[in-house]
This record gives C-alpha cells, structure tokens and sequence, in this order.
C-alpha cells in the first residue's frame, strides 16, 4: 500500500466525525439512507443568500467591470422582483440561460434559483437550429441569452414562446425583448420569499450523451449543496495532506483568485468555481473566450492563484511562449484538470513547473453533480492518473458484463449511488430507467479501484467522444452525415489527440459513383452543428464499413486501423 494513500484514511476520518467540519449523517433520499454532510446547506438559496455577508468584497471582474457582492446581490434581488411580479415566474418554472460568461449569466442564475424557478443553463457553442430544439423541449418561462445566441434564434422568435431577456445588446419592445440591465435595475417590486425542501428540483444542467438528444439532468437542492459542500472537502484534505503546498501560497499572501475560462453551463464551471466562489467569498475573473495569450495576461494583471480547465486548455497556455511559472505564471498555487484524462506527456510538464503545488484532477458527472472522486496537491504527485480517494458522501461499484461486482484491481463499469446523484432525465422517464438501477447511476465509464481504494478512469462504453471537455455523441454527427445525398454509410470514432485529448474522427463511404471530398464533409457538418461537432479529420473510404453479425459498426477495428 502506498504510504501517502495509507495516510488518507484517518485523515477523512477526523474531517468527517462527529463535531468536525464535514461531520457525516444519513439522510432518507427516496426510502434510501444515504451519507450526507450535516452541516451543509439545505438549499440553493440558503447557500446563496450566505454569500451577502461578503459585502463590499469584489466578486466577477469582467472586461473592465468590477462586480462586488453588494452589486452583485443588488442586481439578482431585483431581477427576482421582476421575475415574479411582471414575467410571472413560479416555482417549479424553468428559466433558460444562453450566453457566454458574463455577470449577467451568474445573476441570471442567482435570481432563478432565488424565486423557486428551475434554472436550465443550455450550451452557448450550440447553433440556432441546436438552441431552438431545446428550448422548444423545455418550455421555459424565460429565456436569458446574450446578443451572440440572439442572432442564433432569429428571425422567429415569437414562436420560442417565452419572455426574452438580453444582455450587451439593446432592447427592443416590439419584438418582445427585455434588456438585462432594465430588469435588474433597483426600484423595482421587491423579491418575495418562498419555501424550498432539500428534495425539491433545483437545477437542470445538460449533458450530451450517446444519443442525439441531449439530456436534461434534474438535481435536488440537497444534491446541489453537498456536492458544492464536498468541494470544500475536497479542499480540506488536500490542504493536510499538501503542507508544503500550503505553505508555499500562504508566503504569496495573495486573495484567492479563479481565471474562469470553462463555460458555466457545465457541473465544473458551475459548481466548482462559480457557486463554490460564491460560497466562499473569494473572486472570479471571467474569459469572454478562451485565448492562451490573453489568460496569461490576465492570470498576471488580476493576480490569478487557481486555473482549472480542460487538459488541452492547460497545454495551450504552458505551450504560450512567455509562460513563466516563475514569473509570468508565479501567483498560480497550481492548475485543476477538467473534461478528459491527462496524457502522460501533461502529467510530467505539469508536474515539473509547479512542483508542490495544489495541481489536481477529479471524477464526475453532471449525473453526480461531481463528487465522485478527486486527488490534488500531494496526493496526485504520488497518483497522478488516479482520480482520487472516493468522496465521503460517493458509494462506488465496479460492475463486470455479468452484472457482478469485480474485485480490486480489475476492470468494469463504474457506478455510484449517493446524495449528490440526479433525481432524472427531465422529461425522459426512459432513459432515467437505463441509467438508474435501484439507485445507482450507470456512468458509462469503465475503471477499477486500486488497493489503497483510489480510482482509476481508463476508458468509456458510451459511444461518446471527449473534445477539450465537450461532449459530443457520436451518433449525432453520424446522423448528420447521412443527410448528405453523397454519403452511402458513415462512422464516427473518438482517436487520441495532443491537443484536444479527444478528436473527433469521420470515417465516409460514398455512394457509388460520388465524389466526396473532406472539405465538404466538414462544411455539411459545420453548417448544421456546433463547430466542436465538426470532424477535425475525414476517411474517404473505398470498402465497406466493417460491422458484426448484428449489422453494428465495427468502430474499434476503425480505430486500429486509422491509428496512424
């Protein structure tokens, strides 16, 4: 057994016992008793409306502006006011929000969960088309979007069916659309209360899956804040395990600073670092849009001391020429991985520019709202392609083809039950019934536990490929490749790539007698899909697609054979 995992045991004992910070207790979640942290929030606003007693203190710096709590606090209360008493808006509704990170996308938030709403975040990168199939799917009351997504949904948007509410662009009442700055200016009716349960529905975040259609997972309050509550865990145990670490960024006596550049639609952007900061009273600096340079800049003009993004993300910034741990990059305490597994080219360069550092990856899904797993600081010195000792409040079963559990060491299906995991798909009931078995959800992850109970990620059933952390279902773009009238069959496989980790592989067999070219593969697909969809590599391919006797495509037999 390795003696830093040995260590980790007593550790999380004396954080999780009685009259600790992070004592456990058992909670009955749908006839269930499962873990649960005791002094964690009961609710979304609970654990926001905390958050005012940071006052004057700087919370979003933006493009110039400069958000403290005060401001911040001032611009989501009356945006609830109106919400309720102009918009209508009633627990339960839902609430989507389109826009790339800004001030307005938090606030948007804030104010949703603030008057019971459901607040359904939907992916900024999506086309016109995408964004519209969603919202058509949710119904929601309200559409919060920025002029970028705007420009997406025209020219009709009265049929959406929904209030329209714009950030950074103008109003125009004619057409029926609320400018942001409008609605959340103070003078307005004042925001009234209402009365949540932990097992009330509290968000809907969502995930692409293996199918075309993207899923909307639901997540109790009670989910929300233990897993936002396990990051701080998460923090503690790194921190004790890490005194060199610690040491080191308590010299630098700086405030803790987040460069956020991971959408916020994502559990990661979310929970991690918008509500987790929040929570905390320390401060975030959004990116409008990801550019290495510039994340440098900023990561030296705002005093940035954490970064966490996806691993292509990491790579591209230490990859900028004048990034300097020592000098460009001194203020960070490390970097946090996100989205996909880590090559081990990225281990040894992260490992070599910030030695005993808080650098650190985890498991999760927006399914388990995180909280699976996650090692930082030390601990992933000694393991840096585990994901981490278990989190208190995650249950983990390995499952074999047979439904068995397998033993330590050995390879099968990742499950986890626990407090943190969704209540269901919305609207969905039957892909809620694949997922969940007697309260365990079917991640589609295949791993292993190790001996000192750490688990490892190493590889994925669900035809799902892993682009610098999107997720893009790979029968999705298949379907959109048959619609072109050339193509007589296609595939689409996931194969390792330096930058993105993942990338996204279009293998095309014409129809008889067609000229196909991959500069028209790529524009078909990039004419109907987000641009992260668009196959970055295209297989004319003269036979037929290899495929069992099940008539199902033969995708790792694809991928050996285009491996080079």
């Amino acid at each position: 057994m390795n003696a830093a995992a040995d260590s980790i045991a007593p550790l999380i004992a004396r954080l999780t016992q009685p009259g600790a910070p992070f004592e456990l207790s058992e909670v009955n979640v749908s006839g269930r008793m499962m873990r649960a942290y005791k002094n964690a929030p009961a609710t979304l606003p609970d654990l926001i409306n905390a958050a005012r007693a940071h006052g004057a203190k700087e919370f979003i710096a933006y493009q110039g502006e400069r958000w403290s709590y005060d401001r911040f606090f001032a611009a989501a209360d009356a945006l609830a006011g109106r919400l309720q008493a102009e918009v209508g808006v009633r627990p339960g509704d839902r609430v989507a929000i389109a826009m790339r990170n800004r001030p307005e996308w938090a606030v948007a938030l804030v104010a949703a969960v603030l008057v019971g709403a459901l607040p359904a975040p939907l992916n900024s990168f999506g086309t016109g088309p995408e964004l519209r199939a969603v919202i058509e799917f949710l119904e929601p009351k309200v559409l919060f979007c920025d002029g970028e997504r705007l420009q997406r949904l025209e020219p009709d948007l009265a049929a959406l069916g929904c209030h329209i509410v714009v950030a950074g662009a103008p109003a125009d009442e004619a057409r029926g659309l609320l400018g942001f700055d409008a609605v959340s200016a103070s003078g307005g009716p004042a925001r009234q209360p209402v009365a949540l349960q932990p097992d009330d529905p509290a968000l809907l975040l969502f995930t692409s899956g293996a199918s075309a259609r993207p899923k909307a997972v639901q997540s109790s309050h009670r989910a929300v804040c233990q897993a936002i509550f396990n990051i701080d865990f998460i923090g503690a145990l790194s921190g004790m395990t890490s005194p060199k670490a610690v040491a080191t960024l308590m010299a630098r006596a700086l405030a803790p600073a987040t460069l956020t550049v991971v959408p916020l639609f994502h559990v990661s952007g979310l929970h991690a670092q918008l509500l987790t900061t929040l929570r905390n009273g320390r401060r975030l600096v959004f990116m409008h849009r990801w550019d290495p340079a510039q994340a440098l800049r900023m990561i030296q003009d705002e005093k940035i001391t954490q970064f966490n993004g996806a691993p292509s993300m990491v790579q591209q910034l230490m990859g900028t020429p004048s990034f300097d741990p020592a000098g460009s990059a001194r203020t960070l305490g490390g970097v946090g991985f996100g989205g996909a597994g880590l090559s081990q080219r990225l281990v040894e360069a992260v490992l070599g520019l910030f030695p005993d550092s808080m650098s650190g990856i985890g498991f999760g899904l927006t399914e388990t709202n995180g909280a699976v797993s996650a090692i930082s600081g030390h601990l992933f010195e000694t393991k840096p392609h585990s994901s981490g000792p278990l989190s208190p409040l995650a249950e983990v079963r390995i499952v074999g083809p047979g439904g068995q559990a397998m033993p330590v060491g050995e390879r099968g299906e990742i499950w986890v039950r626990g407090v943190t995991v969704m209540q269901r798909y919305w609207g969905q009931p039957e892909a809620t019934t694949q997922a969940l078995q007697d309260g365990w959800f079917r991640t589609g992850d295949v791993g292993y536990l190790d001996a000192d109970g750490f688990l490892f990620v190493v590889d994925r059933i669900k035809d799902v490929i892993n682009r610098s952390g999107e997720k893009i279902a790979a029968a999705e773009v298949e379907s959109c490749l048959s619609e072109l009238p050339d193509v007589d069959e296609a595939a689409v496989i996931a194969m390792p790539d330096a930058v993105t980790g993942e990338a996204v592989v279009a293998v095309v067999v014409p129809k008889p007698g067609a000229k196909l070219t991959s500069e028209q593969v790529q524009a078909h697909v990039a004419a109907r899909l987000a641009s992260y969809k668009v196959p970055s590599r295209v297989v004319i391919r003269d036979d037929r697609l290899p495929r069992n006797p099940a008539g199902k495509a033969l995708k790792g037999e694809l991928k050996t054979q285009y491996s080079a």
